[in-house]
């Protein structure tokens, strides 16, 4: 993960905030506008390589595009729960990382350093099969809530930089206007906010959607799972891990377009 920059805060000016993650593909740039753009390249030529062997090679990549889109499903289920378990994670522990509380932020704080040190992969082999001698939680929910636990610290540290680069002035006029800190935050700070951490929070559900492929350890049936079985079943191991990729690629590109459309309807209202 990169890390995430944001500017000091001044007491009298709301300064733009720039927060910088980079993780997964790059984010199609407003700048970007020529016919043959990098994300266009990737995205088109990817979709007719696929058209292409399906077409002229049914057999096995036709065959392989029917046999994987249950993967596709659980791929998207679980990123999407995932994320959403984050997020309520990650505002929660950047409220606690701003927090003057030392006990809370003492905390949180421990909680990002803590699990940003592991890698997913051993937290995932951690919460099914080390907790599971505890609970006996079924994969999925534990490819979830791995995967959640892990996103939500660095979505705290969004949250966190998010908050900090409103400037403190907005919070001392919504004080003196009679707030509660608590009613400053839910409707002024937070409001701001978000339109700095929204691309950040995009760009870290594109990456959150390729690790979901780890999972493909806890026998979850995504996406990577499927081509595996199809793949030990015809010995199409070439075949059948050139079109998981190509899908892959596919849906990481289209997500990363969504997300620079957000980026710009967020700087026309600016």
């Amino acid at each position: 993960m990169a890390p995430i920059k944001a500017p000091p805060n001044s007491n009298n000016l709301a300064t733009p905030a720039v927060i910088e993650v980079t993780d997964g593909v790059a984010i199609p740039s407003r700048r970007d506008k020529g016919l043959f753009t990098a994300w266009r390249t990737a995205f088109i030529g990817a979709i007719a390589i696929v058209v292409y062997l399906a077409w002229t090679r049914p057999k096995p990549y036709l065959e392989i595009l029917r046999f994987i889109p249950d993967g596709i499903l659980v791929t998207f289920q679980v990123t999407i729960e995932a994320i959403v378990l984050a997020l309520i994670i990650g505002l929660f522990t950047g409220l606690g990382r701003i927090s003057k509380n030392r006990i809370i932020n003492g905390i949180a704080s421990l909680y990002v350093e803590v699990i940003r040190g592991i890698p997913l992969l051993v937290q995932l082999f951690y919460i099914y099969y080390a907790l599971g001698r505890i609970v006996n939680l079924p994969a999925v929910i534990s490819a979830v809530i791995a995967m959640a636990v892990c996103y939500g610290a660095y979505m705290g540290e969004i949250f966190r930089a998010g908050i900090e680069s409103v400037s403190k002035g907005q919070m001392e006029a919504a004080r003196s206007l009679g707030m509660t800190h608590a009613q400053a935050m839910v409707h002024v700070i937070l409001p701001q906010a978000v339109k700095t951490i929204l691309p950040p929070i995009g760009n870290e559900f594109v990456a959150l959607l390729k690790d979901s492929s780890l999972v493909s350890i806890l026998a979850v049936s995504d996406l990577l799972r499927r081509g595996r079985e199809y793949a030990s079943e015809s010995f199409s191991y070439f075949e059948t891990y050139t079109m998981v990729a190509l899908i892959y690629l596919i849906i990481t590109l289209f997500l990363s377009k969504i997300i620079s459309i957000m980026e710009d309807r967020i700087n026309v209202g600016r």
